[in-house]
């Protein structure tokens, strides 16, 4: 049996929906699960940053797997499991999530799908810690999710064809650090400032409103402590600005920034790259669309 799953990039928070806003991209993690009659797990990994995965239990496609092969009791003998992977790893842009999904979804597939997608989505939520990720590249395009008290509410916000920039700068900003530097309270005008963008945002991209998505995209609670942890990241975002963009936001936890425009997407990206290149940092530039797929299984028996 052999079971393919396509996981989307994502871009969470977009400003100021921090753990809560994410969109779905259009660059992907495939992994193949192939049951075979030799015992064992072999896993093998092509593609972006393949030399930075694990290939052996520690992998997180494999440890997300797991969970739900415990859960139900039945683990292959055999299984081979082929990571190709097209997000680059601790970029901002959903790598994690998406290798848990692809591993919960891969496993569900050869367990013959006792989940829904709705319950695959909670799992990685639990697993993840919130669902601004694992939710748009889910059920893909933009999605607001929000914790409550007897599950996951999660609310699919119809866009129109988006392209937005995505710029890469080459430095290692661990998730973990960039959630270190934020505060652990802030003020209520502060707290009021975020809310009121939120629902501006989410209203902007709903109707391509660009005028408005700068003002939107506006952040009090993250953006300010993590911008000036990366040389040039804060330069870079203000010369997207002066290059033409409607917004900018940092991408998930950063590094990388997005950039959204009604056009003029390669000067925009080429701006962002040339000041990082003052700051002696390389940097790769993406143009992409919506994703509005999510998750894809293929089952082949």
């Amino acid at each position: 049996m052999q079971a393919t799953i396509t996981i989307p990039a994502t871009s969470a928070n977009l400003g100021p929906g921090f753990d809560c806003l994410g969109l779905a991209l259009s660059l992907y993690q495939t992994v193949t699960f192939t049951t075979r009659e030799e015992a064992g797990l072999l896993i093998t990994t092509t593609g972006e940053d393949a030399h930075k995965i694990p290939t052996d239990e520690s992998n997180l496609v494999f440890e997300a797997a797991n969970r739900l092969f415990a859960r139900f009791g039945q683990r292959p003998s055999g299984l081979h499991i082929h990571q190709d992977n097209q997000i680059p790893i601790g970029s901002g842009l959903g790598s994690s999530s998406s290798a848990v999904l692809a591993g919960l979804f891969g496993a569900n597939a050869l367990l013959g799908k006792p989940l829904l997608r709705a319950q695959i989505l909670q799992e990685a939520t639990n697993l993840e810690g919130h669902p601004d990720n694992v939710a748009p590249a889910v059920y893909g395009g933009l999605i607001l999710g929000v914790q409550a008290p007897d599950g996951l509410l999660v609310e699919r916000i119809s866009v129109p064809p988006l392209r937005v920039v995505v710029v890469l700068p080459d430095f290692h900003l661990p998730t973990a650090e960039a959630r270190a530097a934020l505060p652990q309270q802030v003020s209520l005008q502060d707290a009021i400032f975020n809310a009121s963008r939120l629902g501006l945002l989410i209203r902007a991209l709903e109707t391509a409103a660009y005028d408005k998505i700068r003002a939107a995209m506006q952040d009090r609670l993250h953006q300010p402590y993590r911008l000036p942890l990366v040389p040039g990241l804060s330069a870079a975002y203000e010369a997207a600005y002066a290059a033409g963009a409607a917004g900018v936001a940092l991408s998930g936890a950063g590094p990388s920034l997005i950039a959204f425009a009604p056009a003029g997407h390669e000067v925009i990206g080429e701006a962002m790259t040339a000041v990082f290149a003052a700051h002696q940092l390389p940097s790769r530039t993406w143009i992409l669309a919506v994703d509005t797929q999510g998750s894809r299984v293929d089952i082949d028996n």
